[in-house]
């Protein structure tokens, strides 16, 4: 198997993890870090162009466990998570990791962002190293080892 066939069933392995916890998982703490992850994966490599944006957006209108919120509202707190990261990428960054780090509380939600995170970074197809790299520190303001997640 290619290495792309298996970044995909990867992708879909932590889909349907985080499809099975669906109703686990609706606090604001993990809709907060579930969207800042989504913006950390999205300007990983510390710029976002449009169209990775709107397909970012579209991702997360359509992700079943995230059906749990108002998509408006998921929406407007991505978006902002994203102007935090492209007005200054590293200061964006701290904020935007406390807010991930919010989830910490509750293994259950920590270990969903993190799953978020790769089913986003996986969506095209190409985990790249940006992307595994901020999800790893994710992993860390988590307090989850990344090898857990084979980061």
């Amino acid at each position: 198997m290619g290495l792309w066939d298996r970044l995909k069933d990867s992708a879909q392995q932590m889909q349907t993890q985080l499809n099975a916890k669906k109703n686990e998982l609706k606090s604001g703490a993990f809709r907060d870090a579930g969207m800042a992850m989504c913006a950390l994966v999205a300007a990983a490599d510390g710029s976002i162009d449009p169209s990775e944006r709107q397909r970012v957006a579209q991702l997360i209108a359509t992700n079943d466990v995230l059906r749990n919120f108002d998509p408006a509202d998921l929406h407007r707190r991505f978006e902002e998570n994203l102007d935090k990261l492209t007005a200054d990428f590293s200061l964006g960054k701290v904020s935007v990791m406390q807010e991930i780090g919010k989830a910490k509380k509750k293994p259950a939600e920590a270990r969903a962002v993190i799953q978020i995170g790769i089913v986003i970074g996986g969506a095209d197809g190409y985990f790249d190293d940006h992307e595994r790299a901020v999800v790893r520190e994710a992993c860390f303001a988590l307090g989850i080892p990344p090898a857990e997640f084979d980061l």
